[in-house]
């Protein structure tokens, strides 16, 4: 196993103090928004086995199968298939949406064939693959998930008593849920950017009003009204008002599939994704949207957030609520757990079947194996190739990453 040196990426909307605070490191003025933790080639994490520092990438492409395991090389090819990440954002990120498998492999080879550079600012698809999320709150944290029901969305609207946003009332209460959803999305991020940014802004004067009056919608008045602020203006603002507002507490989580349209807004959590770069953007950004490609890949389906709550790891060995918790996904290129560690308590085996990222995000954590031992401090992490036995003590919190295989 190999301790990891990790690079934080410096976007705009990060905490200038959040992931300081966690690796308790004096914060140098600037946004820290994601501490980036793997092989991705945008940013891999960095191993020491003896001859300085390399990155993981190039460990693991010398020798895949010994790295990942047999099992994962045959399903996800020889590269880690995931990206794990502590994110912080103190102000909000694009409204996004993320390409199904086939999506992906069909937009990269089309702009392929186009000749698209890579890095054009108009490129959708830097990879052919998709990009399934999860993130789980280390600290209360807010966002936006999925479309609301399309009765919901034209109440909360109508609440606004904007005369500009009328016409997108009477769509919703008339049409069924994913045609309504469709053509009030297709209109807002269509009309006349003039007379949309004066909308936006009768809409978030608004929803500052409502944020302070007791009612359903409060916390998601307070939302937009926020938006606005950050992103006067902007279409976004509204098309923000037909999705689900969402507050996690720290320790629950919310997986985010193909085609579902979200923005975090304010937090710091632990986040896991495939390995890809694929982002079709909504709003809330001065990069480039692609309507057309974007209403192809959303899906229009009205639903819940679906908070996510980590379910207990059945284990014989350990004493009831003293083992790990994994978020259950639909996915396989990727499985969140979490181990609340007892200081006194036993060591727990990490199982080794496939390749492991393993990070302390509260207390100490100890990583022993036949030849090393690792202690991790909040912030800090491993990776553990498969097949190496390792137990975890201490008296913290760890999360491992892997992969079903």
């Amino acid at each position: 196993m190999d301790r990891l040196t990790n690079t934080v990426r410096p976007y705009a909307w990060g905490s200038t103090t959040a992931i300081p605070q966690l690796l308790g490191a004096e914060p140098t003025g600037e946004p820290q928004a994601e501490l980036w933790m793997g092989a991705h080639p945008g940013a891999p994490s960095r191993v020491d086995r003896g001859h300085g520092p390399v990155a993981l990438s190039d460990v693991i492409a010398a020798d895949p199968e010994n790295e990942l395991g047999r099992t994962a090389v045959d399903r996800f090819g020889p590269r880690l298939p995931f990206l794990l990440k502590i994110l912080a954002a103190a102000s909000p990120l694009s409204l996004q949406v993320h390409p199904d498998l086939a999506q992906a492999k069909a937009g990269f080879a089309d702009e392929e064939d186009r000749g698209v550079p890579i890095q054009a600012p108009h490129r959708n698809y830097k990879d052919a693959n998709h990009k399934p999320e999860l993130i789980c709150a280390l600290t209360p944290f807010d966002g936006l998930c999925g479309f609301r029901r399309e009765t919901e969305a034209a109440e909360l609207m109508a609440g606004l008593d904007v005369d500009s946003l009328k016409p997108y009332v009477d769509i919703l209460h008339a049409a069924p849920g994913p045609d309504a959803l469709r053509e009030v999305l297709t209109a807002v991020l269509t009309a006349d950017r003039t007379a949309m940014a004066e909308t936006v802004d009768q809409a978030a004067a608004a929803a500052g009003r409502l944020a302070t009056v007791d009612g359903p919608h409060q916390d998601a008045y307070a939302a937009y009204a926020s938006l606005a602020r950050h992103y006067p203006g902007d279409p976004g603002v509204i098309a923000a008002m037909l999705l689900n507002h969402v507050r996690l507490q720290p320790g629950e989580a919310l997986f985010l599939g193909a085609g579902v349209p979200h923005a975090y807004l304010e937090g710091l959590g632990v986040e896991i994704m495939a390995n890809s770069d694929n982002v079709l953007r909504c709003g809330l950004t001065p990069k480039h949207v692609d309507v057309p490609e974007l209403l192809r890949v959303v899906r229009f389906e009205p639903s819940a957030p679906g908070i996510l709550r980590p379910q207990a790891v059945a284990d014989p060995s350990l004493p009831d609520g003293d083992g790990e918790e994994t978020y259950d996904t639909p996915i396989d290129e990727f499985r969140l757990s979490r181990s609340v560690l007892a200081d006194g308590a036993g060591p727990r085996r990490i199982p080794s079947g496939a390749p492991r990222i393993l990070l302390c995000t509260a207390g100490t954590a100890v990583l022993r194996s036949d030849s090393a031992e690792l202690r991790l401090g909040p912030g800090e992490s491993a990776y553990a190739p498969a097949g190496e036995e390792i137990t975890l003590s201490g008296d913290g919190t760890v999360f491992r990453a892997t992969v079903v295989a």
